[in-house]
């Protein structure tokens, strides 16, 4: 028996933590934390419960190990198991039949994570000519970056050290979103002299470490961040002489901020003044102060540009920008970035015709990246495209539904389960039963996956390399080897994008075999070879600070890259494109209408606002619920609500209940937690991974799906990025005396189910 010890890393997670892996023959026997490579650290690994699936899903009765073909209805569960070469000829010629006919923008992509790597799916799409990727970014890390850099130039990333003096984290809950050295640093700041500030709806454990805890009413965060931004003006807090040289629109700023006093932020937002004071003379007197925020604002809908650029303002107005111990200025990489592997500079003209956000969303277009690349592109960094340009899954599907402006008609779909984690499942799940062909690439049968033409089987965590590179607006990169290489008939996804390109003459822009040989190419142009970053785990320069301060090509200070070459608190870019050159707050989204309201109010029904989407460990997503020990732990899907709002609802922890909007309905146990008043909260993402995953329960998808009950139209999101609302919309409630299909003994009936 041959027994090696081989460098790797988990992909449970985008934290990517180092291993040591015994392989016995081919086989993954034991796993050991590794302590010498990037990001190792004790207290994290313990207090991780993921990572010891790794070995359990390496030979895991429930994954997919061989491709397999549908040979019954779609959604049937009828499959044949058949080569790889079989499939990947037949989609190859499927696809391109459906190009010759249609365009080749009738290709659309669904990608996820965190178990996979984006741009080669990117890069496929490219070639073959569709602007059609679709993902989370709209709602997750484009409303921050984009704000970012037409703020300041480029990203901001918090710079929490020994000199930070203040640390506000807003709309995120470390404690559960990824349990890394964050959330450790966090607790060390919690128990230090330093006040720690969080902003959230819900008394996480995060809240728990902190001094200061605001609940603002969701969707106002924008207005409460005015508010911090109107005390800091007026009072003088500012760092003059930073704002004088440095930022752009100060005026305007301070005029438009002067309406909104404490007391007029406190009444839209329901928190008290004086704690907005307080907490605005905290971050500006307690220099340096660092501000992190999370998907709790990037989830709000129409405000949530405007939110980031007043967060943006809070940083510039004190002075805590690209300066150690508030935030740093994020450097290009070293190494190939993101957009030149993905291959979409090449070929932004096609595209661009074919882009369904034209006139829609005018920053998330090709046209607005090109305005905003072209002032970074003054500095050497380069914006990732595919991301930023992602097609709106509401232009999406309206192509599919309606063949408007043109037939939408295939569609991959890469590591995500779109039938729980997109908005509005019943028409997500309409749209996809009516496409001629679904191709999944997945660990699992799904939900999703249950709907496709062909389910192809992906090498999962240690089966693959690993290459995490911050979304490519960053210097680092981290990752490392697969341990052995797939098991049965599995593949890593760079292999099988090559593969179908080949098919279709896309030959020469996929040189590289291996993704280990496509990783080790775009590592070539810092100096670091391929057996380096292995033993490392890293690739990483740290960045200076204070770069707006070295000099330019005219020996002069270089400045920030954007139209003015200072940080813009008037936005001369956003001015450009049709949006608002300050931060205006947006209407909350309503799902619910006036007369379904009153229908249900009729019924006895209770009208609250809702948000959704919070991080619960060891979930992620729709993720790992097919982990029986997960499942004792956390067995039911909850809806969270205080203690005096189940009191005036009538109910008590451990009832069930149905919520409803226009869109559908989903039930869950509720459960009282420490939380603002008059707000629900829901859980996202569950469905059975024990039942059948195609008809008639599609794993159960239909029971406690709050995706059945929210939207993506683009007309009712943020105007200029198009992101839909998951925090600061509304339902209805009720009680409801049906068991739950997650409580023990439950017969599936789906007579007893909608």
């Amino acid at each position: 028996m041959a027994t090696e010890q081989r460098k790797t890393n988990c992909h449970f997670c985008g934290y990517l933590c180092a291993f040591t892996a015994t392989v016995e023959d081919g086989r993954i026997t034991a796993l050991e934390p590794d302590a010498s490579r990037y990001p190792y650290d004790p207290q994290v690994l313990a207090g991780c419960r993921r990572w010891p699936m790794n070995l359990e899903v390496l030979d895991g009765a429930d994954r997919v190990n061989r491709p397999l073909r549908r040979v019954g209805e779609r959604g049937s569960g009828a499959w044949e198991e058949v080569s790889w070469d079989e499939a990947l000829d037949d989609i190859a010629a499927r696809l391109a039949a459906l190009a010759a006919e249609h365009g080749p923008g009738t290709l659309a992509s669904m990608i996820g994570g965190p178990h996979t790597s984006f741009w080669p799916l990117h890069r496929f799409m490219t070639l073959f000519g569709s602007p059609n990727n679709m993902g989370i970014g709209q709602i997750c890390w484009n409303p921050r970056i984009w704000m970012d850099v037409l703020t300041f130039g480029w990203t901001v990333e918090a710079d929490i050290t020994d000199e930070t003096g203040c640390v506000v984290i807003w709309g995120t809950n470390p404690a559960e979103s990824d349990n890394s050295l964050f959330w450790r640093t966090l607790l060390k700041i919690g128990r230090s002299d330093v006040p720690l500030v969080v902003i959230d709806p819900r008394y996480t454990r995060t809240a728990a470490a902190a001094d200061i805890w605001l609940a603002p009413v969701p969707g106002t965060d924008c207005a409460l961040a005015l508010g911090m931004l109107n005390v800091i003006i007026a009072e003088d807090l500012i760092d003059r002489a930073f704002v004088e040289e440095w930022c752009h629109g100060f005026d305007e700023l301070a005029a438009h901020v002067a309406p909104w006093t404490p007391e007029a932020a406190a009444a839209e937002c329901g928190v008290d003044a004086g704690d907005i004071r307080r907490v605005a003379r905290l971050f500006a007197g307690s220099a340096p102060s660092a501000l992190v925020s999370g998907r709790g604002i990037d989830q709000v809908g129409r405000s949530v540009a405007p939110t980031h650029r007043a967060i943006c303002c809070l940083r510039a107005l004190t002075g805590n920008v690209d300066r150690p111990g508030a935030c740093v200025l994020a450097e290009g990489s070293d190494f190939v970035p993101e957009v030149d592997l993905e291959l979409t500079l090449e070929h932004a003209d096609e595209l661009a015709a074919r882009c369904l956000n034209t006139g829609v969303t005018p920053l998330q277009s090709y046209e607005g990246y090109a305005r905003v690349a072209a002032l970074t592109e003054r500095m050497g960094r380069k914006l990732p495209a595919r991301y930023l340009t992602s097609a709106h899954p509401d232009l999406v599907l309206r192509a599919m539904e309606t063949g408007e402006p043109y037939p939408v008609r295939a569609l991959i779909v890469e590591a995500t389960n779109p039938l729980l984690t997109y908005a509005d499942t019943h028409r997500v799940f309409a749209a996809l039963s009516g496409l001629d062909l679904i191709v999944v690439l997945d660990y699992y049968l799904t939900p999703t996956a249950s709907l496709a033409d062909y389910v192809l089987p992906a090498a999962g965590a240690m089966e693959r390399p690993t290459f995490q590179a911050h979304g490519g607006v960053a210097n680092i990169a981290y990752g490392g080897p697969a341990a052995c290489a797939p098991y049965y008939e599995r593949k890593v996804d760079y292999e099988v994008f090559r593969e179908l390109g080949l098919r279709l003459g896309q030959g020469d822009a996929w040189p590289e075999a291996t993704f280990e040989e496509a990783i080790a190419a775009t590592l070539a142009p810092c100096g670091m070879d391929w057996e380096t970053y292995c033993e490392l785990g890293l690739c990483y320069q740290p960045p200076a600070y204070g770069k707006h301060l070295q000099p330019g090509p005219d020996g002069r200070a270089q400045g920030f890259a954007t139209a003015t070459g200072k940080i813009e608190l008037a936005s001369e870019a956003l001015g450009a494109l049709g949006g608002p050159r300050l931060p205006e707050p947006g209407e909350p989204r309503r799902l619910c209408s006036d007369a379904f309201i009153a229908e249900r109010e009729a019924e006895g029904w209770t009208h609250l606002p809702l948000i959704t989407g919070a991080r619960k460990q060891p979930y992620n997503a729709s993720m790992y619920f097919n982990n029986e020990a997960f499942r004792r732990r956390h067995p039911f899907p909850v809806a969270e609500v205080s203690e005096a709002t189940a009191a005036a609802l009538g109910l008590s922890s451990g009832d069930t209940v149905v919520l409803a909007t226009d869109h559908g309905e989903a039930r869950f146990v509720l459960d009282t937690i420490r939380m603002r008043d008059g707000l629900i909260n829901a859980d996202y993402g569950w469905w059975h991974p024990e039942w059948e995953a195609g008809a008639p329960e599609f794993g159960g998808m239909w029971e406690s799906n709050v995706n059945c009950l929210t939207s993506c139209t683009v007309d009712e999101g943020e105007p200029m990025i198009g992101t839909w609302s998951y925090n600061a919309i509304d339902c209805m409630i009720r009680a409801d005396d049906r068991p739950l299909s997650w409580q023990p003994g439950f017969t599936p009936d789906p007579a007893a189910r909608g």
